[in-house]
């Protein structure tokens, strides 16, 4: 009798795909935008089943993508938490410290092109491993920090460690993930960013101002888990799917030059998805950020929340946005990527008013389903980008789609803070409060209104496989011949192949590489 898994595997649905063809007009495409809209409705197997198809390795390898990801937040998220404290501290107001994180986000692209190129090249491990050491560098540095211009420094160089992470983490948890568990491993995956946020409020209200060092000690512990990452990730190897590529780019006789002409290929082949890749990520990282950077300080500003309320309040909506993401991500596999990202964008954007208007305690409510939504949309989007991404340069293409988009979002909290100050409150005594609610209320409007929009317009590759034998970027800069030797001699076990794969789609309907 065949297991669950092996049924799971046989039963797999075809996932036609909804991007353009090569040699598909503009008119012909963006007339089949809403049509490909339609949910395929793929069988839903129990979610525990698909779970139980990840091996121990590929649960390893997921792990450690989360753990790198969750710390890549919680020291992101140090600031935004400590906002009033390091106005205080340095003498500045609430937007001059807001600078702290848009600088990070700005340099962020630095390091996702600078990281992604290394482990695209030189595999996904100690590219990890580098960005770990600095992280633990750069947030000590930051404790250690005496003035204004000590910080925003810090901070920027920050932001080119943090850059490199995200395309990393995504590679090394998602491209061996067998195919029909990927919609429920990316949403787990990427509510590593809600976590670290919530580990960032748990701990910042334990460790900031509970000493004579003010803020310092949240920073200062923030350098300590990395260590363990570190330990980790030198325990386990790389990944499969990249041991197959650089497999491939030895038998061709050249790793480099392989390396060099498939990066060639790739630029002439999908320049326009790239550029689409980062107009979707910018919407995306304008809708985190401007839901969250500013939130807090919204309750304690406007609404006058003690430090515990806010806690409290932002805790609740961590767990909805960890609940959101790996819910919708699964649900994902079974409507398609496009689909539930516009149906999230719409429910989100339906909550916006409670979400920022209710003055009460009753606002956690509305703060459980607002990042519900938020972090649900965000839980497609580390396998819809893999699938979208060229094989050859999947992490640097994630990642520097994710950190540009970061770059053109970087002053979301800057201006938030700038607008709101038109919107003055009565002070409470020297305090001087402002109306952010109003402010986050339009400008998250518009910003889900701009995500609707791109994922209405876009492509989507549900189900594609990421191993070489489907890769023609691949098989064009190292020769077909190449790839059939490596694909064909059973030397490795891709996340998306199983017993029945040699290399072949066996009927299935994928998405070409070519677009």
């Amino acid at each position: 009798m065949a297991s669950d898994n092996e049924k799971i595997r046989d039963e797999s649905p075809t996932y036609p795909s909804v991007g353009p063809e090569p040699g598909t007009s503009i008119g012909t495409y963006i007339a089949t935008r809403i049509p490909t809209l339609k949910p395929p409705m793929n069988k839903a197997p129990n979610p525990l089943n698909l779970l139980a198809m990840l091996s121990t390795q590929q649960w390893l390898f997921f792990l450690v993508g989360f753990s790198g990801w969750t710390w890549d937040a919680f020291d992101f998220f140090t600031v935004s938490l400590t906002v009033s404290d390091l106005a205080k501290t340095f003498g500045k107001t609430t937007t001059q410290i807001t600078w702290g994180i848009t600088l990070v986000l700005m340099f962020r692209s630095i390091g996702s092109v600078v990281f992604g190129i290394a482990a695209d090249r030189y595999g996904r491990k100690w590219p990890f491993v580098i960005n770990c050491v600095l992280f633990i560098i750069l947030e000590l540095a930051t404790g250690f920090c005496q003035d204004y211009k000590q910080f925003l420094a810090v901070r920027a160089l920050y932001g080119v460690a943090m850059g490199g992470l995200y395309g990393n983490a995504a590679a090394t948890a998602l491209e061996d993930c067998p195919a029909p568990a990927r919609g429920l491993v990316s949403g787990m995956l990427q509510q590593g960013y809600a976590f670290g946020y919530l580990l960032a409020t748990v701990f910042a209200r334990g460790l900031v101002n509970t000493t004579r060092h003010g803020w310092r000690p949240l920073f200062w512990f923030g350098a300590c888990p990395p260590v363990l990452i570190i330990i980790f990730r030198l325990c386990l190897p790389e990944t499969q799917s990249f041991i197959e590529r650089s497999q491939v780019r030895r038998a061709n006789g050249n790793l480099t030059n392989t390396f060099v002409s498939e990066g060639k290929v790739a630029i002439k082949r999908h320049w326009l998805l790239l550029i689409y890749l980062v107009l979707l990520m910018a919407g995306f990282n304008f809708m985190s950020h401007g839901s969250q950077d500013l939130y807090p300080t919204m309750l304690q500003n406007q609404y006058l929340f003690s430090a515990n309320a806010v806690t409290v309040t932002q805790v609740v909506a961590n767990l909805g946005a960890i609940t959101g993401g790996t819910v919708i991500g699964y649900s994902s596999q079974i409507f398609g990527r496009r689909f539930t990202i516009i149906v999230m964008s719409i429910v989100g954007g339906a909550i916006l008013y409670p979400y920022t208007f209710v003055g009460s305690k009753s606002i956690m409510a509305a703060a459980f389903f607002e990042q519900f939504c938020v972090q649900g949309a965000w839980g497609v989007i580390p396998i819809h980008l893999m699938e979208l991404s060229p094989g050859s340069f999947r992490t640097f293409v994630v990642g520097t789609s994710y950190q540009l988009g970061n770059l053109a979002s970087s002053a979301s909290s800057t201006i938030e803070s700038t607008i709101g100050e038109r919107f003055p409150l009565p002070p409470l005594g020297k305090t001087k409060r402002y109306k952010y609610g109003l402010v986050i209320c339009i400008f998250m409007g518009c910003v889900y209104a701009y995500v609707i929009l791109l994922a209405l317009v876009g492509p989507e590759y549900l189900g594609r496989k990421f191993g070489v034998a489907h890769d023609y970027d691949l098989a064009e800069a190292a020769g077909a011949e190449a790839v059939d030797r490596v694909a064909h001699k059973g030397a490795y076990m891709s996340g998306d192949h199983d017993s029945s794969d040699d290399g072949h789609d066996k009927g299935t309907q994928v998405a070409p590489e070519r677009v």
